[in-house]
């Protein structure tokens, strides 16, 4: 049998939002395969449990900055305790850090020696290991406007990238949405979700029809009816806008086209 760990346990956790016994039960079902384990968990809430990702374990905050025509930045900075993470000198920095990335080429940025200093000042002050654990710039394409969003406890944040007449308000409940919308939005539209999530969801609802034992015409049915309703949840542009239901997301930017957002958490990218 496989050794089922604490940190694994508490990974599945946060991936699913489910019970701790839960976990460990499906773990050392799947024999610690990890996908196995989320499989076998699905199955067993008949298909209804949402990805979690934004569950996240984490202490730190996330800082966005804007320059529109050039481009934006997000930061993610990394802090041992909660009550370091909430300091407002511990946010300017990150918001500092977020300004000096605007400057850097796009894609992920390796942070500079002023970016550190800032960082190091921090650790002098509070007397915390901290970190920057992840720094990119997005660059903007003829015509792009951004906009961005940062949750009250700068826990997430939200930058999208779009052409054509959108307020700036509109964006900001935009990414709002994102930042609230369960399921996660995945891509801009269901061409954007990528190929393995779509191969492992219609895997999933196959496997889910052939079990019920319906005829393969009726099944092959309910899989792409399935599939439908799935890319209508994650698909952001299908998605029905958290601030009034009536509407999609589609309908909310009428004209702008998404080129493309990012949605950050603290410690969604850490082991």
């Amino acid at each position: 049998m496989a050794d089922i760990s604490a940190k694994d346990v508490m990974k599945l956790r946060n991936q699913t939002g489910l019970a701790m016994m839960a976990c460990k039960k499906a773990l050392i079902e799947a024999d610690g395969d990890f996908e196995k384990a989320e499989d076998l968990l699905r199955k067993e809430m008949k298909g209804k449990m949402d990805s979690r990702s934004d569950r996240a374990a984490g202490e730190g905050a996330i800082a966005i900055a804007i320059e529109q025509g050039s481009g934006a930045a997000l930061v993610e900075l990394r802090a041992e305790t909660d009550f370091s993470a909430k300091n407002d000198q511990f946010r300017e920095g990150a918001a500092k850090i977020a300004q000096m990335a605007l400057s850097a080429s796009a894609g992920s940025v390796e942070p500079t020696g002023d970016m550190q200093a800032i960082v190091d000042n921090l650790r002098a002050s509070t007397g915390e290991n901290m970190s920057i654990a992840r720094i990119e710039k997005v660059d903007g394409g003829a015509g792009s406007t951004f906009g961005s969003y940062v949750h009250h406890d700068h826990k997430t944040g939200v930058v999208i990238e779009v052409a054509g007449d959108a307020s700036d308000e509109t964006l900001r409940q935009v990414c709002m949405h994102i930042t609230a919308a369960v399921p996660r939005p995945m891509g801009v539209t269901p061409n954007d979700i990528p190929s393995e999530v779509v191969e492992k969801e219609r895997s999933f609802r196959v496997n889910q029809a052939v079990e019920s034992g319906k005829p393969q015409e009726i099944a092959e049915k309910m899989v792409e009816g399935g599939m439908r309703k799935f890319f209508a949840e994650v698909a952001l542009l299908e998605q029905d806008f958290v601030i009034d239901p009536s509407k999609k997301i589609k309908d909310v930017l009428a004209s702008a086209n998404v080129k493309g957002f990012r949605r950050w958490a603290v410690g969604e990218t850490g082991d």
